[in-house]
């Protein structure tokens, strides 16, 4: 990992704090740490570290709020928990992140209809998102405009909602393994998402006893 962090390095961090963690705190962590832990012996499969990696992801975030009858929605929820990582990244490790490393990358996420979901939408014949090239217009000035202002937390929530499609085609199906279309973003997709998940759960483990949500799944007993 480019930014020193990788499973053996956090997980010797989370034993010799966890002992503090609040019980909520201590599950996302243990369970969010043993999927990076699986990303990494992935190797070249980059399909297989994009799945691992989101799963990791949804250890490190899901509230229980999702799964009850009124949710706020995924990407309500994405912009929750990218508000409170952004506010205690004190060192600003995922603004560099972005603004350095990844730029690159995040832009071509950005650039390609095949990972907005209204192209989709309209591909597929649904009602009301014939101008999804309009939307998809919009949605790369509304990122320009967010990324140009240093806003970090909004960058990430356009860029997850890009990775989510991504997720999409990958876990319903919609992809072959190891295909050889498309297979930028998917690697892209793996390689940002392995940068970004090992400093999150470094900053949540930093603050673990503010407010992270309530696993929907505990360990019962």
């Amino acid at each position: 990992m480019t930014n020193g962090l990788d499973h053996a390095t956090l997980k010797e961090k989370q034993r010799a704090i966890r002992a503090g963690f609040p019980e909520t705190m201590g599950l996302r962590a243990h369970r969010a740490l043993s999927w990076i832990d699986r990303a990494e012996q992935c190797g070249e499969d980059h399909d297989g570290r994009f799945i691992f990696l989101w799963i990791a992801f949804n250890a490190a975030y899901a509230d229980e709020r999702e799964f009850q009858a009124i949710a706020p929605g995924e990407r309500a929820a994405f912009a929750d928990y990218f508000g409170r990582l952004i506010e205690f990244d004190n060192e600003q490790r995922i603004y560099k992140a972005l603004w350095q490393q990844f730029s690159g990358p995040v832009r071509l996420l950005m650039e390609n209809r095949y990972v907005f979901n209204p192209f989709w939408q309209y591909h597929n014949g649904i009602d009301g998102f014939e101008n999804w090239e309009d939307r998809f217009t919009t949605s790369a000035r509304s990122f320009a405009a967010a990324f140009q202002s240093g806003d970090s937390a909004r960058v990430l929530s356009f860029v997850f909602d890009r990775l989510y499609v991504l997720r999409n085609q990958l876990v319903h199906g919609g992809a072959t393994w190891n295909s050889g279309v498309n297979r930028a973003q998917v690697r892209d997709g793996a390689e940002i998402l392995a940068f970004l998940m090992p400093v999150f759960i470094d900053i949540m483990m930093d603050h673990p006893h503010e407010n992270w949500g309530r696993p929907f799944y505990p360990v019962v007993e």
